[in-house]
C-alpha cells in the first residue's frame, strides 16, 4: 500500500498540469452531464496537430541534430560572453520551430555540460535562467513554436505573416533584453573540449524532416491535420517505435482534459456572462494573470471560449509565460535540469529566475499598451 501511495506521489509531483486539468474535468462534469456533446468539445486538429510535431522533434533529437548544431556553433565561441550568446539564442531561434519545450529538454543539459567542462559553473543559474527565457519568448513568434499558439492560431484563422507580424515587436523587443544582459556578464578566455556528438545517419534525420514539411501542410490547411497524423504514427509504429514511446502523451491528455473542462465552463450560462463581461477589452491582461496561476496552455484554452479577440489572447497568453514558475510549464524543463545538476542552488534560481521573468514581463506588457495607444 505504501508503494502504491509512494508511487501515485510521485506522479502527481511529475504530471501536475494533467493531474489538476482531469481533476477539474472531472469537478465540471458534476455540474454538466457527459454526453455525447463532450465530443464537440474537443479540438481534434490540434491534437492530430501536436501529435505529429513532437513526433518530427523527437525524430530530430534521437538523431543528435540539434546537439550537433549547438557543438558546431560553439566551437567559434571562445569566450564565456560568447558561449552565453551562443547558448541564449539557440533556444531563442530554434524553439521558432521546435517548440519550447523541445528547446529547452535539449539546450540546458548540453549548457550544463558545457559549463562544467569550462569550469564556469558560477554562470550556471544566470544562463538557464536565459534560456528558459529565451525559449519562452522566441517560441511566441510563430504558429508552431509552442501549444498555445498552435491553438490560438488554427481558431483565429489568421494568416501566418499576421501571426509574424503581430509578434515581431514583442520577439525584437525580447532579443535586445537578452542581448543586453548577456553584455552585462564579465567576459573572460574559455579553453575546454567540447561534447562531441555524431548524428546518428541518413535515414533518421530523414524522416524527420519529410514529415515536418507534412505537418506545414496541415497547419496551412494543405492536407487534413487528421491525415498527417495517422501517417505519422503508421510509419512510427513500423519503422520507429522508440521514438513513438518518447512522445510527450501527458501533454496530448493534458489538453483533451482541458478541452472538457473549459466546454462544461462554457456551458454554464452564468460563468459565461460573468468572464465575458471582464475578458473583453482586457483580453491582453486576464490572460497574464490567468497564465501565473494556470500556465499559459491552460489559459489559452479557456479564455478562446469567451472571446473572438485572439490576436490579443496571442499577445497575452505568450507574454504570460512569464512571471512564476509555472507560467509556462516549458519553464519547468530548465528548472528539474538544474536542480538534477545543482541541488543546493535551487532558491538561488527561483529568486534569480522570479527577478528576470518579472523585468522581462513589465517590459512587455509596457510594449504593449505602447503599441495600441500608436495603432
Amino acid at each position: 500500500m505504501t508503494k502504491v501511495l509512494k508511487g501515485a506521489a510521485a506522479f502527481v509531483r511529475r504530471e501536475l498540469v494533467l493531474c489538476i486539468a482531469v481533476l477539474l474535468a472531472i469537478i465540471s462534469a458534476f455540474f454538466v452531464p457527459p454526453s455525447g456533446e463532450y465530443l464537440g468539445y474537443i479540438d481534434w486538429d490540434t491534437l492530430c496537430q501536436l501529435f505529429a510535431l513532437m513526433a518530427v522533434m523527437k525524430g530530430f533529437q534521437s538523431a543528435g541534430l540539434f546537439s550537433f548544431l549547438a557543438e558546431k556553433l560553439l566551437k567559434r565561441a571562445h569566450t564565456t560572453r560568447r558561449i552565453m550568446f551562443v547558448l541564449v539564442f539557440l533556444p531563442f531561434v530554434m524553439s521558432m520551430v521546435i517548440t519550447n519545450d523541445v528547446a529547452l529538454i535539449t539546450f540546458v543539459p548540453f549548457a550544463l555540460t558545457v559549463l562544467s567542462l569550462s569550469g564556469n559553473d558560477r554562470l550556471a543559474v544566470p544562463l538557464v535562467i536565459l534560456q528558459t527565457i529565451a525559449a519562452n519568448l522566441g517560441s511566441m513568434f510563430t504558429p508552431i513554436g509552442n501549444p498555445q499558439n498552435l491553438y490560438l492560431f488554427a481558431r483565429s484563422g489568421m494568416s501566418f505573416g499576421g501571426m509574424l507580424l503581430l509578434m515581431l515587436p514583442y520577439v525584437l523587443l525580447s532579443a535586445a533584453g537578452l542581448a543586453g544582459i548577456i553584455m552585462c556578464f564579465k567576459s573572460s578566455p574559455v579553453l575546454c573540449e567540447l561534447p562531441r556528438t555524431k548524428l546518428a545517419g541518413a535515414f533518421p534525420l530523414t524522416w524527420p524532416a519529410v514529415f515536418f514539411v507534412l505537418c506545414l501542410l496541415g497547419l496551412f490547411n494543405v492536407l487534413p491535420p487528421a491525415y498527417v497524423a495517422a501517417i505519422v504514427f503508421a510509419f512510427l509504429v513500423i519503422f520507429a517505435r522508440p521514438v513513438l514511446k518518447k512522445i510527450d502523451y501527458s501533454l496530448l491528455l493534458t489538453f483533451f482534459a482541458l478541452f472538457i473542462f473549459t466546454g462544461n465552463l462554457g456551458a454554464l450560462p452564468a460563468f459565461k456572462s460573468a468572464l465575458s463581461s471582464v475578458i473583453s477589452g482586457n483580453e491582453v491582461l486576464v490572460a497574464v494573470l490567468a497564465s501565473q496561476v494556470i500556465s499559459n496552455v491552460p489559459a489559452a484554452l479557456l479564455l478562446s471560449g469567451f472571446t473572438n479577440n485572439y490576436s490579443a489572447l496571442i499577445v497575452g497568453c505568450n507574454i504570460g509565460g512569464l512571471g512564476t514558475l509555472i507560467a509556462s510549464m516549458a519553464s519547468l524543463i530548465s528548472f528539474k535540469e538544474y536542480a538534477r545538476a545543482h541541488a543546493e542552488g535551487r532558491g538561488k534560481y527561483l529568486l534569480q529566475f522570479t527577478l528576470y521573468n518579472l523585468a522581462f514581463l513589465v517590459a512587455l506588457i509596457a510594449l504593449y499598451f505602447l503599441l495600441i495607444n500608436i495603432i
